[in-house]
């Protein structure tokens, strides 16, 4: 990347700042959604590759919609 397309970028989202919050809110609502489920489901691969991969929420969904529907968590309740 060079100099030049690093100053276009910046001055573009220094006049289109609500894209990036909204970009920025799109994801962390999806992250966090996709993060939670695979938390519930004891899924720590998934949850490492939810956490480190950033893909404007692309990636949770296709988790959320096409992997985690597929199971279910089993609460196994102790008699006292």
């Amino acid at each position: 990347m060079t100099l030049e397309s690093i100053n276009m970028m910046t001055n573009w989202a220094q006049m289109n700042p609500i894209f990036i919050i909204a970009a920025v809110l799109w994801t962390l609502v999806w992250k966090g959604l996709a993060l939670w489920r695979s938390a519930e489901l004891r899924q720590k691969y998934w949850f490492i590759a939810l956490l480190i991969v950033n893909s404007l929420g692309i990636l949770e969904i296709i988790y959320l919609f096409l992997v985690a529907k597929n199971y279910r968590v089993e609460v196994i309740e102790e008699n006292k």
